[in-house]
């Protein structure tokens, strides 16, 4: 568990891959216990630990999360999350050669009982835009990033899908993923304002180095 920032009004943390959010049907150790018992440990804290849930990254996803260690912050960290004031940059290996740059508009719609998202014309409006960092003829794959306008629940993965640039190692979106072929999408960049201070913040990690990230020999 890498800690990236911490005062008394927020947390920013590495989210290690396949570490769910928050407690889910599997109840394998989730990263909000993880750090609540951090929190509790570290200050000698009695009873029950504050620490709110500001955004999510699905299961598989790693990255760059910011959680707020009082309620007054949690309110206004949501605010901005609900106004789109949040800077969410993630990197992500997607099978064939994509164009220069692009943007991707669609309607999303989730699924709960399947926990599956769909392009659907009743869905909501899904917007993301994209840049080429480079492309591996080799294996036929481009390394992309990110920047997500809209926040929908796994709309980068349903997004390039959609357009058969099927994410690496999705089990859930990509049928040509080989089984316990780890998903290619990490959060590598988060920006916003210090709820108190008002500041903006940015925080910023490498790339993971392990395969296929390391085909991309990339700073």
């Amino acid at each position: 568990m890498k800690i990236l920032y911490e005062d008394n009004h927020l947390l920013v943390v590495v989210k290690e891959p396949n570490i769910p959010v928050c407690e889910d049907d599997s109840h394998d150790l989730d990263l909000l216990t993880m750090l609540k018992k951090y929190l509790k440990e570290k200050y000698h804290k009695p009873g029950n630990v504050y620490l709110g849930l500001i955004h999510r990254l699905d299961r598989p996803v790693g990255g760059i999360m910011v959680f707020a260690k009082t309620s007054k912050s949690a309110s206004r960290l949501s605010e901005q999350v609900r106004n789109n004031e949040f800077q969410k940059e993630y990197h992500a290996i997607v099978m064939g050669k994509v164009e220069e740059k692009g943007v991707y508009e669609d309607k999303l719609l989730k699924n709960k009982k399947t926990n599956t998202t769909l392009v659907d014309k009743n869905g909501k409006l899904s917007v993301l835009n994209y840049q080429l960092v480079k492309y591996n003829k080799e294996n036929n794959l481009s390394l992309v990033r990110i920047n997500l306008k809209t926040g929908r629940s796994h709309q980068i993965r349903v997004q390039f899908a959609h357009r058969q640039h099927y994410l690496y190692g999705d089990q859930r979106y990509n049928p040509y993923a080989k089984p316990k072929e780890q998903i290619a999408l990490c959060a590598t960049s988060l920006s916003f304002n210090h709820p108190i201070t008002k500041e903006k913040i940015n925080f910023k990690i490498p790339l993971p180095n392990s395969y296929p990230w390391n085909i991309f020999k990339v700073e």
